[in-house]
Order: C-alpha cells, then sequence, then structure tokens
C-alpha cells in the first residue's frame, strides 16, 4: 500500500474500531467472562477457557462459559490447581459445548494444572517467544506445553488448542493474546512480556470477509499465512497497535454491517 492509501483507510477504520471498542462491547462477548474477576490469575485461566469456547451462537456459548464458572465455584486458579479427578470429575460431568465436552473439560483441566504447577501461563509462553515471531513462538510453546501435558488426551483437543505449525489461524489463541496483553477498555492488559504491537489478528469468517472488503487481505484462505498478512496490513496502519483493527472488521461483521472500501 502507498502512503495515501494508508492514510485513507486509517480515516476510514480508526473510527469504525473506536466505536465498537467501548465498554458496551464487553457485555455480549467472552471478554465479559475475564472481566467477572478481579484475580489476575483468574482472569487468566478463565480467560483461556473463554476464548476456547468462544464459538458457536453467542448467547448459548455466553450461558456455558457461565454455567462453567459456577462448576468452578467461580473460583477457577483454586479450582484447576486443586483439581482431583477421582473428586472433582462429577463436578465436570454432563458439561458440552459444542463438540467440547466433559472429557475435554476435564482433560483441560488436568493440564492447566501440569502447566501451571510451578509457572504461569504468561511464563510458558515468553519462554518460547523468539525475537523473529514473538507471537507466533510464544502461542506455539504455549498450546505445544498445554497439548502436551497430560498423556492420553483427545485428538480432537488438538482442534481445541491450536498451533500456527498446523497452518490453523488460531483465532481463538490471537483473541486471547489480545485480552491479555492490550489495556482497556475491552480488553484486560493482564500481560507485559508481550507488546500490543507484536500481537497478531485474530481471523474468523467475518474479519476476513471485512478485511478483504477493504484491500486488506487478498489471500482467500482463513488460515495462518492469512493472519500473517492482514497483520502485517494493519501495522502500516497503526505500528504501535495493529490488534485494535479486530474492532473494526470483527465489530461490523457481527454487528451485520458490511465495510467497504473507501473513497
Amino acid at each position: 500500500m502507498g502512503p495515501e492509501q494508508v492514510k485513507e483507510l486509517r480515516s476510514y477504520l480508526d473510527p469504525i474500531a473506536h466505536r465498537f471498542e467501548q465498554v458496551t462491547f464487553i457485555e455480549d462477548d467472552p471478554v465479559s467472562i475475564p472481566h467477572g474477576f478481579d484475580d489476575p490469575e483468574d482472569q487468566v485461566l478463565i480467560g483461556l477457557f473463554a476464548a476456547l469456547l468462544a464459538w458457536g451462537r453467542r448467547d448459548i456459548m455466553l450461558r456455558k462459559l457461565a454455567e462453567l464458572c459456577e462448576r468452578f465455584d467461580y473460583r477457577p486458579r483454586r479450582f484447576i490447581h486443586d483439581f482431583s479427578h477421582g473428586r472433582d470429575a462429577p463436578r465436570l460431568s454432563g458439561f458440552v459445548h459444542r463438540t467440547f465436552n466433559a472429557q475435554d473439560l476435564s482433560g483441560l483441566v488436568l493440564a492447566l494444572q501440569q502447566v501451571t504447577r510451578t509457572r504461569t501461563l504468561e511464563s510458558v509462553f515468553a519462554a518460547g517467544m523468539t525475537v523473529e515471531a514473538p507471537a507466533r513462538d510464544g502461542m506455539e510453546a504455549l498450546s505445544a506445553a498445554i497439548l502436551g501435558a497430560v498423556p492420553g488426551q483427545p485428538v480432537r483437543m488438538n482442534r481445541h488448542v491450536a498451533r500456527p505449525s498446523t497452518g490453523s489461524a488460531c483465532k481463538r489463541i490471537c483473541m486471547f493474546l489480545r485480552w491479555m496483553v492490550r489495556p482497556g477498555p475491552v480488553d484486560l492488559g493482564c500481560w507485559t512480556a508481550l507488546s500490543p504491537c507484536e500481537l497478531l489478528l485474530p481471523l474468523d469468517v467475518h474479519s476476513g470477509t471485512q478485511a478483504r472488503a477493504v484491500g486488506l487481505l487478498t489471500r482467500k484462505a482463513n488460515d495462518w499465512r492469512a493472519v500473517e498478512e492482514l497483520t502485517a496490513a494493519c501495522r502500516l496502519l497503526d505500528p504501535a497497535d495493529p490488534c485494535r483493527y479486530d474492532f473494526a472488521f470483527f465489530g461490523t461483521g457481527s454487528a451485520g454491517e458490511t465495510l467497504s472500501p473507501p473513497g
């Protein structure tokens, strides 16, 4: 993109992103779940569940996440750290959200228990970061640690906890990182290991369609290469905080609005 096109797109998208990045956005979004907790570690752990289960009809998804908080006694960090499969698995029995069931939930709780026994999720992520690709490689390390923590996890867990190395867009993990890294009013800003300038755009059908409509994405597939392409384009618009344009793409898409090329 040339300087004039960058300027034109920035002038067009900035007010739209600002319109959606408001406190009012929180209530009907899965980010409302970690916002319901005060302890940062509670926010991180329940935030990961909220991000991983953030698919399907929004009203159903939010009800399921509220149910999950209740099953965790509204103390996700303590529940996960003290979890005993023999004693506590019945507390999770019957939980289902789309293809994610009670067996997956129990396995993920056990995995997070192992991963965070002596570390935080942020430290696991940070240990995998590289200078060349801090977000991508930190994400790969975090997902690999979760998937490898407990032997015998169902194969479908690989779909619940995505990795860039598989070519997946890793939309839900990218969204989780946005929540953790960016400051408010919508995001939580719990983590300092990664800078907002290093984040990658969460990409799904809605955001991909909108990004293509304004010429910021040419790749047809919503995959990892598309994430990199869209993020690079958004960094031209705002090098310090490219991920804020997620509010313009996802917000308008989920609201049934359609972006169009400016000018």
